[in-house]
């Protein structure tokens, strides 16, 4: 299992909190240092089931500073990838990555569901 997260972030940092109180082993990923490959990313939204825009961090400041609210409904999926791949910052995260699904953000009840 891969976890994605930013160190930093409380939302990772309680994402974290659940995988350790829970002693489920995973893979830590910092988002920052070693961002999401486009194939990676790619792969992720397929098997999601999730709108690609799921996949993008909202509330920070590179999608802000890039106006992506007014630019991504006119970008095509292969430039919202592109993009994706060029800054971790600008992913959603944390990003759970499981043999049977892939979890975007943080809700303690959607980790419950798939993990146990």
């Amino acid at each position: 299992m891969l976890f994605l997260c930013y160190p930093k972030c409380t939302t990772c940092q309680k994402a974290k909190k659940y995988l350790d109180d829970n002693k489920i082993e995973y893979e830590l990923r910092d988002i920052k240092e070693d961002r999401p490959k486009r194939k990676e990313l790619e792969k992720w939204y397929k098997s999601s089931g999730l709108p690609l825009k799921r996949f993008f961090n909202t509330s920070g400041l590179q999608y802000k500073a890039l106006s992506l609210k007014e630019k991504l409904p006119e970008m095509s999926e292969k430039e919202q990838l592109d993009l994706l791949a060029t800054d971790g910052m600008l992913v959603k995260r944390p990003i759970l990555v499981t043999d049977g699904k892939i979890l975007v953000g943080f809700r303690e009840q959607e980790y419950s569901e798939v993990l146990k």
